[in-house]
């Protein structure tokens, strides 16, 4: 199942495959090809990178896989983000920090494009808002990579409203989502508007984290048991005892049209979140979830 994403014309599956922890599946270059290939069985064709993921190898991992088999490339869409400079010991700058200037999004982008061995990126993504930006700067860099067909489209992720309506008011092209940390463990951004600020302008938030790290499967909290439990009583009214599953419907019912990112590199657990494309959640059972994560009924 596809989704026009914010009805510009990029069409994504309605499940993204994260791909952060890449360089901890211990996948051999043909067991990942394998791994691509199975998601595309599922229906799941767009995998979501970073510059930054697995210390900056996820992406060279990823792109030995799609130049040992040549034909994947036009089968996915490749997301990725740039802008945050970690501070390592591979990488010993004074200080973790943002740079979102012309200079560093081209270079990264050029970096990417070169690891994931492919001549266009789908989707970047600003990663981080970047209290020193120059919004300028990076319209500059968005047209540039534009019109030089590098990057089709572009969006951020973690951006607060304002944010995202000031980088939006300089840049030339249409910020097409907003990636933000949704679950029903975490629902912050109903709370501070964030999601009915993208259903205004008709933009498909994505949401990353949406087991909350395996958060919704502990019962180490009252919070958490709480949350543990409704989706235990809605998977009963469906019949199914995948949590995940549950979790993921709860996301994909909500009228603003959320793609959730699954990342786990087990193809049980993204087979788990493709079931619940099946499933549709009537207003009383996605309630009784938000109550639990609420912690209290609604007003």
């Amino acid at each position: 199942m596809k989704i026009n994403m914010s009805k510009s014309g990029l069409e994504l599956s309605r499940i993204v495959q994260g791909m952060m922890r890449l360089n901890e599946w211990g996948f051999s270059k043909k067991e990942l090809e394998n791994f691509i290939l199975k998601a595309i069985d599922f229906g799941v064709t767009t995998f979501d990178h970073a510059d930054i993921y697995g210390n900056y190898t996820c992406e060279k991992i990823f792109g030995e896989a799609l130049k040992s088999n040549s034909s994947l490339r036009n089968k996915i869409q490749i997301i990725t983000k740039c802008g945050i400079m970690v501070k390592n010991e591979k990488y010993q700058r004074r200080v973790k920090h943002y740079n979102t200037s012309k200079i560093h999004i081209i270079e990264s982008v050029e970096n990417s494009l070169k690891n994931l061995n492919t001549d266009h990126i789908d989707l970047l993504l600003i990663h981080r808002p970047d209290p020193f930006m120059n919004p300028e700067e990076i319209s500059e860099a968005f047209d540039e990579l534009y019109n030089s067909g590098k990057v089709l489209y572009f969006g951020v992720s973690n951006f607060t409203i304002q944010q995202f309506k000031t980088l939006q008011s300089w840049v030339n092209v249409p910020l097409i989502t907003n990636q933000i940390e949704i679950s029903p463990y975490n629902i912050e951004h109903f709370e501070n508007d964030n999601i009915y600020f993208l259903m205004e302008k008709r933009i498909n938030p994505m949401a990353w984290s949406p087991l909350a790290g395996g958060n919704l499967f502990k019962i180490n909290s009252e919070k958490a048991s709480k949350i543990f439990y409704a989706l235990k009583e809605i998977g009963k009214d469906f019949s199914i005892d995948s949590l995940d599953t549950i979790a993921y419907a709860w996301l994909l019912s909500h009228p603003a049209g959320i793609i959730p990112i699954s990342g786990s590199g087990k193809i049980e657990r993204l087979e788990n979140a493709v079931k619940s494309l099946e499933l549709k959640l009537s207003p009383e059972q996605w309630y009784i979830i938000y109550e639990a994560a609420l912690g209290h009924r609604v007003p």
